[in-house]
């Protein structure tokens, strides 16, 4: 039976011929000083690890529930009407105050005509009233006198009666003629009472029969001009939904306006880390379009002021006995610089690896840093179209008014009348002269205010943006503070049209 020789650390290895053996003393100093070479790695990774927790990690909360979110404004149809012409497509970029979808207009144009005459109609039968309460009060005027004059024949027959040059038969007939004259004026003061309870204490312009129609013109104007629809502020078309053809109310959702300079992170926090978020805490935030090419660096503007179920659709109602304890999620948002936004452009919706460093003290959880101070939360679009329809108002009022121009003593007519048209005492007459040199009358003596000048509906343009130097890296222009290149943008048909819908919709002397 033959022995093969092992060596100490490898049983099953046989030693050469003539290799020395190792003392079991010297193999378990090799282990040993092995074991304490890993323990002191593991010692120098777990002291580094714990500095750096205890430096630098433990001020930060990380979360990857979190997506980049911005302002999505609806395009909705403010007027009824079939699609004509759509002029935006999507990833289009469009200025404020663009053409983007025509209706027909046919329609609206007609109920303006209709509302034009009325307010015309109306104008001339408040007049109309007008001259007849002249006409009445210079009739009661004239009754006055007569009935007068005939108090006064009265007084000297009876003087003259008991001499009997006057006889019986004249004082009985001028008696008569008084009651007569007595009743004419009585019923023509029941008329121009009447005249004053339709057109007292007013003028013709701002009689609330005009009123009424003039709003009615305004009305039909704004629905004329709403035929087209404009994009209420600068930014990408995205979810064009309008088709030509397609008949539109108001209300009818056509697309969305993406603004792309001003976008926001939400950051959706478990409960149990929002003890020590505080608004105006530095951010750090990699989007997943860049990964870790680049760090945007944000600040904490509020907390939203509940958990996302406090605000769902269809809350949970714990109370019915099915509690499952779920640790809730609450948004923070965090603004993003809009210089690091425009070198590196991203999109609403994508996703984020986020950190917030709660070493900082930040502001008081109940305050807040958002504020709406973009351009697209405001919007002048529409803000010519009521001025222009009040100045088309009053243009049509002008032409339609034709009154006497009346002297000092009856200026003040409207006011004074009900006093000066009662019956004289005897003895007093109440005749006045006018002279009547019929014209017609500028707005501005009727109402007292200056009629403004007429002004285009077609509101100020945004400022050309600039071509783009590449895709997705915009070069503005002077005077614009917003984001979005005119590259890729084919030759405008939007700007294109500006000229031929001014021509088109400006409602001059040709279709008054």
């Amino acid at each position: 039976m033959t022995t093969t020789n092992t060596t100490p650390d490898s049983p099953n290895t046989p030693l050469s011929p003539g290799a020395p053996r190792l003392h079991p003393k010297v193999i378990r100093a090799r282990r040993n000083r092995r074991l304490l070479v890993v323990a002191a790695l593991v010692l120098a990774g777990a002291t580094g690890y714990l500095g750096y927790w205890a430096n630098y990690e433990r001020f930060w909360i990380r979360t990857d529930n979190a997506y980049v979110t911005g302002n999505l404004i609806p395009v909705a149809a403010q007027a009824s009407g079939i699609v004509t012409q759509v002029l935006a497509e999507e990833t289009q970029f469009v200025n404020r105050g663009d053409v983007m979808i025509r209706l027909d207009e046919h329609q609206a144009y007609a109920a303006l005509g209709r509302a034009r005459g009325r307010l015309g109609e109306e104008v001339r039968r408040i007049a109309a009233l007008f001259m007849t309460r002249k006409q009445l009060a210079e009739q009661l005027t004239s009754r006055t006198a007569r009935l007068n004059l005939a108090r006064h024949d009265m007084d000297r027959y009876q003087a003259a009666a008991p001499s009997g040059a006057v006889s019986k038969q004249i004082l009985q007939n001028t008696a008569d003629k008084i009651l007569s004259l007595e009743a004419d004026v009585r019923e023509t003061q029941a008329e121009l009472d009447t005249l004053d309870a339709q057109v007292g204490g007013t003028t013709v312009m701002e009689h609330p029969a005009v009123e009424l129609a003039k709003h009615q013109l305004i009305e039909a104007y704004l629905e004329y001009t709403r035929q087209q629809i404009k994009a209420p502020v600068s930014g990408y078309v995205a979810k064009r939904k309008a088709q030509v053809g397609d008949r539109v109310q108001p209300g009818a959702p056509l697309m969305t306006i993406v603004p792309l300079d001003h976008l926001w992170v939400e950051a959706n926090l478990r409960e149990t880390e929002l003890q020590h978020i505080r608004p105006g805490q530095s951010a750090m935030v990699n989007v997943s379009l860049y990964g870790s090419q680049h760090t945007f660096h944000g600040t904490v503007e509020g907390l939203v002021p509940g958990s996302g179920s406090a605000f769902a659709l269809l809350p949970p109602d714990n109370s019915t006995g099915n509690f499952i304890h779920i640790v809730e999620r609450v948004p923070v948002r965090i603004a993003l610089p809009e210089e690091e936004i425009r070198e590196h452009p991203i999109r609403p919706g994508l996703s984020t690896v986020t950190k917030i460093n709660i070493g900082e003290s930040g502001q008081s959880v109940w305050s807040s840093s958002a504020a709406p101070s973009t351009a697209e939360y405001a919007t002048d679009v529409y803000a010519d179209e009521l001025p222009t329809a009040e100045s088309l108002a009053k243009e049509v009022m002008a032409g339609n008014l034709v009154i006497a121009e009346l002297d000092e003593s009856t200026d003040m007519m409207i006011a004074q009348e009900e006093t000066e048209t009662r019956p004289a005492a005897p003895g007093r007459s109440t005749v006045r002269a006018s002279k009547e040199i019929h014209r017609p009358v500028d707005p501005a003596v009727v109402t007292g205010r200056p009629a403004p000048a007429p002004r285009s509906f077609v509101p100020r343009r945004s400022p050309d943006l600039g071509e783009a130097a590449a895709p997705l890296t915009p070069s503005i222009g002077p005077g614009s503070g917003l984001l979005g290149p005119e590259g890729g943008r084919s030759p405008s048909r939007l700007r294109s049209e500006s000229g031929e819908e001014r021509g088109r919709h400006s409602l001059g002397s040709g279709r008054h």
